[in-house]
Order: structure tokens, then C-alpha cells, then sequence
């Protein structure tokens, strides 16, 4: 089967032969059929996070060395199972809900496996959808998306799942406060479409780029503020009058969280869930005097992404714009989405 994989970090991902993968035990092998690309891959890719002050977390410090199969937001049909594996039959198309822990510890059996100190996560620690066979270690990974488009799903792994677990961690008070969102990439798109599946009251979208600030006006923001402006902070404690209660940073850098800070209103709940790195100083008096909740949000469980497929269906929610490609232009895929020229998500086709 052919792989595209990172041999090298930021060099070309290569096209790499290999043995198709029998499935064991409980294991389920999938044929790829559409695979989301998202920045977490270009983290992967690049080989490090940026953690500020000149300082990197490597790849290589967490045990990850290429070769790498990246891709964590894939479809697929269900084309040979295990002796254990249980309910599932032949043919079935699903998404993969890759986010796997050891299965072993208490964050895993609370059903918490994308807090799991030993990930096993698809893509990243073991081999994911740029691919064209993938083995899924258990059907319990597996979410049905009978009468959805595979390539418009297949982001619901990731930007969807992350972004409705995020806005979970608001409660009800995103029924009657607008939400901020800063970045307006897929996640923030897709934080949108949510926003509007779950009756929320909407959201004031903000990005430093005004192409992407129209799709999320025409999406149905409330209404958008580009971050290069000098009064961005007072533009946000206008619009919500007098300060924003919830804020989702999809960015999750210095700059976007000092604007998150600087435009909070008193009780404020920050949730960040962006990886774009840096490092921010922030006097701890602060924190309980306005008071402040800053969050971290990472991904989400199995049951939200069955939650999450389930609103989907159920609401006929719109899908976030997906380019479509086939897996031969993965390169060019990568570059665009470095100089941020991608609206919504790519979405990589595999032509089997």
C-alpha cells in the first residue's frame, strides 16, 4: 500500500511502500478513504511546538521520530476484522475517533483517553490516514456516519470534536453570551456551524486575516473583528458590551491570549485549545480579583465525538468548506496550509 510519511521533518512527506497490515485480536482494518489535514500535522511535520522564550518541545523529547504517518481525522470502510473484534461487520464506513490511550490507567477507564499520559493517538504515536490502510485497535473507535459525506466528516475527528468539547466546558451560558472566537481557520468555522446547531447565541469572530474573517461573516458570525487593529481589545468590549464572558482562543499564542485577557469582562472564561506557542506573563492577583477561568481544552473523549456526530445528523448541520484533493498533492497541501492560504479544512482523497 502506498504511505505518505515524514522522513524528514519539513521536507517533502514521501511516498513509501508498504506491507498492508492484518488486523489481530480486537484490531479492525480500514481502507482510507479521506483523510483531514489540520496544523497539528504541521506541529508533526515541523517536528516541534513552539513553547516561547526560544524554547521547543521536540518530537524526538516525546519519543516520536519519523518515520511518520500523519493524519488524524479519517474516514473509512471497514475491509477485515480481528477474531475478537465484536459489532462490526465488513463494509461498514466510519469515522475513526483517534485519539487512544493505554486503556490501562484511570484517565482511560473514565473514558478520558485523550488525557492519558501514554497517547496512542492515530497520526501521531501510531500510523494514520495518509495511508492507504489503517489498523483501528478496537471497533469501539469507530463512529457510524451513515448519510454523511465522508470528506466533510472526516474533520469532525479533530476541528469538530475539540472545538464541541471546548464549548461544552462554557455550560449554558452560551445560550444567552455571545462566544469570542479568535481564529477563523476550520476549528473556528466549525466552532460556528456548532454554535449554531446547539441554539447558541452566536459569536463574534476574530482573525488577522479578512478573507478568512468573510467566510466566517458569511458563515453566520455575529459579527468579525480583524486583530491587527490598534483598538481590537476595545472593538471586542464594545461589541460585548463591556467585556467578553466566554472566550474560545483556537490560536493559542502570545498574541491571542493577551487580546483574551485585555478584553475579558469580569468572570471571564478563557478556554484555549490552539498550539501555535509562545509564552505570556500574567500577575496572579489578577486571576482571582476579575475573576478570571483560563482553560485548557485538548481534543475530546470517544462519547463527544458520538455526541457530536449524532447533533450532526440530527440538526442537518452545514459542513465547514472542505478542498478536496487527491493524496498525490499532500505537498503542495502542506504548503498552503503553512502560508495560510487554506479556508476551512483540506481534505486528502485516497483514489482506491
Amino acid at each position: 500500500m502506498h504511505c505518505y510519511c515524514v522522513t524528514h521533518h519539513g521536507q517533502p512527506l514521501e511516498d513509501v511502500e508498504k506491507e498492508i497490515p492484518q488486523p489481530k485480536g480486537t484490531e479492525v482494518l480500514l481502507q482510507v478513504k479521506a483523510a483531514g489535514l489540520c496544523h497539528t500535522d504541521l506541529h508533526l511535520w515541523e517536528g516541534y511546538y513552539d513553547l516561547g522564550g526560544g524554547k521547543r518541545l521536540s518530537l524526538e523529547d516525546r519519543g516520536l521520530k519519523p518515520p511518520l504517518t500523519l493524519s488524524h481525522e479519517i474516514t473509512g470502510q471497514v475491509v477485515a476484522v480481528g477474531p475478537d473484534a465484536e459489532s462490526v461487520r465488513v463494509g461498514m464506513v466510519s469515522l475513526v475517533h483517534p485519539w487512544i490511550g493505554c486503556g490501562e490507567c484511570n484517565y482511560c477507564k473514565r473514558g478520558e483517553e485523550n488525557l492519558c499520559a501514554k497517547p496512542q493517538q492515530l497520526g501521531i504515536a501510531k500510523p494514520g490516514g495518509f495511508a492507504e490502510y489503517i489498523i483501528v485497535p478496537h471497533p469501539r473507535y469507530l463512529v457510524n456516519i451513515a448519510g454523511l459525506d465522508l470528506a466533510e466528516a472526516a474533520p469532525l475527528a479533530c476541528a469538530g470534536v475539540t472545538t464541541y468539547s471546548a464549548l461544552k466546558k462554557f455550560g449554558d451560558l452560551i445560550q444567552s453570551e455571545p462566544v469570542v472566537i479568535i481564529g477563523a481557520g476550520g476549528l473556528g468555522l466549525m466552532a460556528l456551524e456548532l454554535l449554531k446547531a446547539m441554539q447558541a447565541k452566536g459569536a463574534i469572530v476574530v482573525d488577522i486575516d479578512d478573507g478568512k474573517l468573510e467566510a466566517a461573516r458569511a458563515a453566520g458570525a455575529l459579527s468579525v473583528i480583524n486583530s491587527r487593529s490598534e483598538d481590537a481589545a476595545q472593538q471586542l468590549i464594545q461589541a460585548t458590551d463591556g467585556g467578553a464572558r466566554l472566550i474560545l482562543d483556537l490560536v493559542g499564542s502570545n498574541p491571542t491570549l493577551s487580546l483574551a485577557l485585555a478584553s475579558a469582562a469580569r468572570g471571564g472564561h478563557i478556554v484555549i485549545c490552539g498550539l501555535m506557542g509562545g509564552e505570556i506573563k500574567l500577575s496572579i492577583p489578577v486571576i482571582p480579583m476579575r475573576p478570571l477561568t483560563i482553560q485548557g481544552s485538548y481534543v475530546g473523549t470517544v462519547e463527544e465525538l458520538r455526541e457530536l456526530v449524532e447533533l450532526v445528523k440530527e440538526t442537518h448541520m452545514s459542513a465547514i468548506p472542505v478542498k478536496k484533493l487527491p493524496i498525490s498533492q499532500i505537498n503542495s497541501a502542506f504548503e498552503d496550509l503553512k502560508d495560510g492560504k487554506v479556508i476551512g479544512r483540506i481534505v486528502l482523497i485516497h483514489e482506491n
